[in-house]
């Protein structure tokens, strides 16, 4: 006999069939006559060769196989002959296997951030340490076998004290077993043994979705034969990719670059691959400290991580299994793992903040201060665990927070108005009056600005769509959306924009002559470089295209018309450029020698489809269009080539960059001066559109 879901019928013993049957009916019925929930098939060794082929699940038990009693010959050949066609099998077996683990995944949710996990058939439960060692017997991929068995032996250790306190057979967890199954596994309270028994399952959790990961990278390779030479693309300074994980590269000088842990994270959710889990180790151990403030580099690359989307998921767990997240934000153990005291919530409260993340990082465009924005949803429930109210608790742990990571004073303090204020929005638009004058001038009183205003909605929006479907429906949605909009007027009649503020410059004579003139001086984290030349429409497309061509990455720009001539100050991210190789870049446009669209135009469709929005009330004496996109070179480029096309003068632009975002405001005027009509405008915002969409 054998421990599986069959017992093999051997041949040649003379014994007849029906007679093997009947023996192996009166060993199952005393066995559920007990009460015993024993599944079970008899049947000869090439019927359970062909049942195998025939059902992933028969050939996933069958790998498990162990001899009890009997011949131990014929458990050996069973055992060697579903390992052989597993093997042999493997690459066309397993995309299967992984719709069906899926699929399970999907119904019964994660282990470790569930309300009521499921020890079993969750996430991270026994039933996927169990297709880990299917996995690994195919011999395309291996795991750290001492973990998988730790973490898999303690959990059927938790399963059989929840049998007991139950008194019955059952894989959930409800809330009201806690407190005995802390005290029967030893643990100091019922929160213990809930960090306890999730730990092991974001363990599991976390070493099957890189197993798979590492299943799909082989699957899409071709089968070779031989040792393949490894290969190193370079990614960031530091940095480079190796079979579809982020690794460190022979450059990379962990104890001299503190900002090196944020840009392989970056770098590996922004292209949703693994960090591979020994460099973030090796991170975590040898990466110089970032000093308080951060750089600025260091803040731009927190905010790309918390900004990537679906990619934050799988680089975020690997910082926390491997010890480097505490590197970066040591806050994070208050609310590691906790659970959240309201039903509605379908994850623990560290999880919840991260899908919190991934909701808001699908709403940048709808806000000026994007990087505020994904600081503020990364913090917005860190006050929980203690019994001061969290939006209480919270400001001042963010505002420590904000002012460590390096933002001014404005950032610091919209960070921590956010966290303060997080419930406001929904809380007052569910259960006060809109109609009442007193609601909205209670909620822009707390709040001051629009800019916090749009802030605080787009916040509402994505911790409610990560709390559950229900936290965001439709009637709530349209309350909070309601009161945001006559908040919103009460507050300004329209969006705050930078105020225009130039400078008087000297012009150079070679520019009087009809040249340009370059310059480049030095500045933090990078350099400023102006531009002067004779203006014309189309003028600023061509500066732009230059930078865009050259790859220097533009962080902000000011451009302005004085007399004729069309002068624009750039702060860019190199901090070694050179004049002469943007000039000549320059005069290459100019002369039509070489053409920037083609070799600007997007290499691959967008996430978020851009916005374009005139600004009607923002301006008396311009059009204000504001531009919202995802940051990559030549889109100052597309906007200034569509408005040129249609003899639209750019009078004035702020060019921004926040996180993985470009929000461009540009003043617009007709070429012989003076604002558009409501009917150039939308032709501009549509021309403008259409350039950044093609």
């Amino acid at each position: 006999m054998l421990v599986s879901d069959a017992l093999p019928l051997p041949g040649g013993t003379g014994i007849d069939e029906q007679q093997l049957r009947r023996i192996a009916e009166q060993l199952w019925y005393p066995l559920w006559d007990s009460g015993a929930n024993v599944d079970h098939s008899v049947r000869t060794l090439p019927e359970m060769v062909s049942a195998a082929e025939a059902d992933l699940r028969v050939a996933s038990g069958l790998l498990d196989v162990r001899h009890l009693v009997g011949d131990p010959n014929l458990t050996l050949r069973l055992r060697t002959t579903m390992l052989a066609q597993w093997r042999r099998e493997a690459r066309q077996r397993l995309p299967e296997l992984h719709k069906l683990v899926r699929s399970r995944h999907d119904l019964m949710g994660e282990l470790a951030h569930e309300s009521v996990p499921d020890l079993k058939e969750a996430e991270g439960g026994i039933r996927d340490a169990t297709v880990l060692k299917s996995l690994v017997a195919t011999w395309l991929v291996d795991v750290p076998h001492v973990e998988l068995e730790r973490s898999r032996m303690a959990l059927l250790d938790v399963r059989d004290l929840l049998h007991d306190i139950a008194g019955r057979a059952t894989d959930r967890v409800a809330p009201e077993l806690w407190s005995e199954l802390g005290h029967r596994l030893g643990a100091s309270d019922a929160r213990a043994a809930q960090v306890h028994v999730r730990e092991l399952g974001r363990r599991i959790t976390h070493l099957s979705r890189l197993t798979w990961r590492r299943v799909d990278d082989a699957l899409a390779r071709p089968a070779h034969v031989g040792v393949r030479r490894p290969s190193l693309t370079p990614l960031a300074e530091g940095v480079a990719l190796a079979a579809n994980e982020v690794v460190l590269d022979k450059r990379a000088r962990p104890a001299e670059d503190p900002a090196l842990l944020l840009r392989a994270a970056a770098e590996a959710a922004e292209r949703d691959v693994v960090l591979a889990p020994p460099t973030a180790a090796r991170l975590a151990r040898e990466c110089a400290p970032l000093p308080d403030p951060w750089p600025a580099e260091a803040r731009r690359l927190l905010v790309r991580l918390l900004a990537s989307g679906r990619g934050l998921l799988g680089t975020w767990e690997t910082l926390e299994e491997t010890g480097a997240l505490a590197q970066i934000l040591p806050e994070w153990e208050r609310i590691r793992l906790l659970p959240h005291a309201s039903a509605i919530h379908r994850f623990t409260v560290d999880r919840h903040v991260v899908e919190t993340c991934i909701e808001a990082s699908g709403l940048i465009r709808r806000v000026a201060r994007a990087d505020v924005l994904m600081v503020a949803a990364l913090l917005h429930d860190i006050g929980k665990g203690s019994l001061t109210e969290h939006s209480v608790a919270g400001e001042p742990i963010a505002r420590t927070i904000a002012a460590r990571m390096g933002f001014d004073d404005e950032g610091v303090e919209l960070i921590a108005l956010l966290v303060r204020w997080h419930l406001l929005l929904a809380e007052t638009a569910t259960t006060r009056d809109p109609d009442d004058p007193a609601t909205v001038t209670a909620l822009a009183s707390r709040l001051g600005s629009a800019e916090a205003l749009d802030l605080l909605t787009v916040l509402t929006e994505a911790d409610a769509r990560a709390a559950s479907p229900k936290a965001w429906s439709s009637w709530r949605s349209g309350l909070v959306l309601d009161l945001s909009r006559r908040a919103r007027a009460a507050l300004t009649s329209g969006a705050a924009l930078p105020t225009i503020s130039n400078d008087e410059v000297t012009v150079p004579k070679e520019v009087r002559r009809g040249g340009v003139s370059i310059t480049v001086d030095a500045a933090p984290d990078g350099s400023r470089v102006t531009v002067i030349a004779p203006d014309r429409v189309g003028l600023l497309a061509d500066f732009a295209a230059m930078f865009a061509l050259q790859r220097v990455g533009i962080r902000a720009a000011r451009v302005w018309s004085q007399d004729q001539f069309g002068i624009s100050v750039w702060e860019v991210t190199d901090e070694h450029v050179d004049a002469a190789v943007l000039r000549q870049r320059l005069e290459a446009i100019r002369e039509g020698r070489v053409d920037p669209a083609p070799r600007l135009a997007p290499s691959a469709p967008q996430t978020l489809a851009p916005t374009v929005v005139v600004r009607p009330e923002a301006s008396a004496q311009a059009t204000v269009l504001e531009v919202r996109t995802s940051d990559r070179p030549g889109v100052v480029y597309q906007v200034c080539r569509a408005l040129a096309r249609l003899d639209v003068a750019v009078r004035s632009a702020h060019v921004d960059t926040l996180g993985p975002q470009a929000v461009d405001v540009f003043y617009l005027q007709e070429a012989a001066a003076g604002a558009l009509s409501e009917v150039r405008a939308a032709e501009a915002a549509h021309a403008v559109r259409d350039a950044l969409t093609a």
